[in-house]
C-alpha cells in the first residue's frame, strides 16, 4: 500500500517535474558526494589485490564515466530501458569476491594484468546478458529468491569482504610492515572517525563520514610518514574511453560465480527501486509498479555490458542514495540526468584517479571495514525480517556451515575436479548455492510462504548498492 505523506518526507520537486538549473545540480552535487567513494573504492580495492596500479587511473576514469552512463540511463529511460526514476549506478561490492577470485585464477596461469582484466570484464559482459534475462521474469524470480536467500548471500558476501579490509588495514597484501603499529593506527583512526561522524544529528555529515574519515586518515598518513605523495604519471588530459582495451577472454569456472552474484544483485535492484517508488510517492503495486522494476532491471544488465565494454566492473543500483531523496525532497528524475553528467564529466579527467590511488592502504582499510561490515549488517537486518523458525533456521546454519567452512578451509575442495574447485571455493557461492537448494527443496509451512513474499521488496532495500 502507498505510504501515508509525512510532514518528515514531504517531496519539493516529484518524480516529472523540473526543477530549475541550479536546483537541479545542487541536488546532483548531493548525490554525486554520496556515492563518490563507493564508486572509486571497489577499483582501488580490485587493482590493489591483483597489481593493477598501471591502470588504475583508467579503471577509476572508466568507473566514474561508466556510472554517470547508466545512471543518466535510468532516468531518461529511452526504449523502456531504465526505471524513471534517480537510480544512481555504481560500482558494485557484491561482486568484489568472484572478480578477485577470476583475477587470481589467471594470476595463478601466470597471466598478466591486461590477460586478467580481459577474463574479469569478458566473463562480467555475459554476465549482464543474465540481469537482462532475468529482467523479464522479476515476478517468478521473486518467489524462488526469497528474503532467506537473499539474506543469507549479502551477510556472506559482508564476511567475506571483511577479510578485504583487514588486509588493508594491516599494509597489504604481502606488504614488509603489515600489522605494524603505525599501519595499525591509522586504520583504527579513519575507523573511530568514521563511527563518531556517523553519530551525529546532521544528515550531511553523515553522509559525508566516508570522505571526511579518507581526507582525514590521508592527512595523518602524511604527517607520521606514511603517505608520500608521488608526481603524477604522464597522463593524457582527457580520458577517453575504449572498448574492450584489454583484449576479451571467457571461461565457465570464473562465470558461474559471477552470474550468481548477478541473480543476487537483481532481487537487491527489486529492493532498491520499491524503496524509491516509496520515497518518489509512486506507486508500489500493479502494472505500472512492475513496468518500473523490469525497465529497472534491465537498466542494470545494460549497464553491466556498458560497464564491461569500457573496463569498468560490474553496476547496481546504490541503495544510499535513497537516503539522499529522502533528506532533500527532490525525486525529479530529470536530476538524475545532471547526476549522470556529472558523473561522467568526472570520468573524463584521469589525474582524479591518478590522486585517489596514493591513498594508503591502512587508510583505506579502515574505511572499507566499516562499508563491509554494513553489508554484513544488511544481510542480518534482511535475515531478521524473516520468519526464523526451525526450517529457516536449518537453512541459515547449513548455509552459514558450508560457505565458511571452506573459506576457512580452502584446500578441503583441492582433489575434485577443477571447475567444481572454482565453483565452490568461495563461501558466497558454496553458501549461496546451499541455501537456494535447500530452500526450494525443504518444504514450507504455508503461513510464512505469503509473509516471506510480500517482505521480500522492504527487506531487500535494507541493502547496501
Amino acid at each position: 500500500m502507498q505510504p501515508e505523506p509525512s510532514t518528515n518526507n514531504d517531496l519539493i520537486y516529484g518524480l516529472n517535474d523540473r526543477p530549475a538549473p541550479m536546483a537541479a545540480l545542487l541536488a546532483a552535487l548531493q548525490h554525486v558526494l554520496a556515492s563518490f567513494v563507493g564508486i572509486i573504492t571497489p577499483p582501488l580495492i580490485i587493482g590493489s589485490a591483483l597489481g593493477l596500479g598501471a591502470h588504475m587511473p583508467y579503471l577509476i576514469s572508466m568507473a566514474l564515466m561508466v556510472s554517470g552512463v547508466g545512471t543518466f540511463i535510468q532516468a531518461r529511460r529511452p526504449f523502456g530501458i531504465g526505471a524513471g526514476m534517480i537510480c544512481l549506478q555504481g560500482t558494485s561490492f557484491a561482486f568484489l569476491g568472484a572478480v578477485l577470485s577470476a583475477g587470481f585464477m589467471v594470476k595463478a596461469r601466470g597471466g598478466s594484468p591486461e590477460d586478467i582484466m580481459a577474463m574479469v570484464f569478458g566473463v562480467c559482459f555475459f554476465g549482464g546478458l543474465v540481469q537482462i534475462v532475468l529482467s523479464r521474469f522479476i515476478g517468478q524470480l521473486r518467489r524462488v529468491i526469497t528474503p532467506l536467500v537473499t539474506g543469507i548471500v549479502i551477510t556472506l558476501i559482508g564476511i567475506s569482504l571483511i577479510k578485504v579490509g583487514v588486509t588493508d588495514l594491516g599494509g597489504g597484501f604481502g606488504a614488509a610492515d603489515f600489522g605494524a603499529p603505525t599501519n595499525l593506527g591509522l586504520g583504527a583512526f579513519v575507523l573511530v572517525v568514521i563511527i563518531l561522524l556517523n553519530r551525529s544529528n546532521t544528515p550531511w555529515i553523515r553522509l559525508s563520514a566516508i570522505i571526511i574519515g579518507l581526507a582525514l586518515g590521508s592527512i595523518a598518513a602524511w604527517f607520521s610518514g606514511k603517505l608520500v605523495p608521488q608526481a603524477l604519471p604522464a597522463l593524457p588530459l582527457l580520458s577517453l574511453p575504449v572498448p574492450f582495451k584489454f583484449g576479451f577472454a571467457f571461461d565457465w569456472t570464473a562465470f558461474l560465480p559471477v552470474a550468481l552474484i548477478y541473480l543476487i544483485s537483481t532481487i537487491e535492484t527489486v529492493g532498491d527501486l520499491t524503496a524509491n517508488c516509496m520515497l518518489s510517492r509512486e506507486p508500489i503495486r500493479g502494472p505500472s509498479y512492475i513496468a518500473r522494476l523490469k525497465g529497472g532491471v534491465l537498466g542494470d544488465g545494460v549497464s553491466c555490458m556498458i560497464a564491461a565494454t569500457f573496463s569498468a566492473f560490474p553496476n547496481t543500483t546504490f541503495a544510499q542514495n535513497n537516503g539522499v531523496i529522502q533528506l532533500t525532497g527532490v525525486a525529479s528524475r530529470y536530476v538524475g540526468l545532471y547526476i549522470g553528467a556529472l558523473l561522467f564529466l568526472l570520468g573524463l579527467v584521469p589525474a582524479i584517479g591518478a590522486v585517489l590511488q596514493q591513498i594508503p592502504k591502512p587508510v583505506l582499510g579502515g574505511a572499507t571495514l566499516v562499508m563491509f561490515g554494513s553489508v554484513a549488517a544488511a544481510g542480518v537486518r534482511i535475515l531478521a525480517q524473516t520468519s526464523l523458525d526451525r526450517r529457516n533456521m536449518l537453512i541459515i546454519a547449513t548455509s552459514f556451515g558450508v560457505g565458511l567452512g571452506i573459506a576457512a578451509q580452502p584446500e578441503l575442495l583441492h582433489l575434485l575436479p577443477k571447475l567444481v574447485q572454482n565453483l565452490f571455493d568461495s563461501a558466497i557461492t558454496s553458501g549461496g548455492l546451499t541455501a537456494l537448494a535447500l530452500n526450494l527443496i525443504l518444504p514450507q509451512p504455508r503461513e510464512s510462504s505469503t509473509t516471506d513474499g510480500q517482505g521480500l521488496e522492504t527487506a531487500a532495500s535494507e541493502t547496501h548498492g
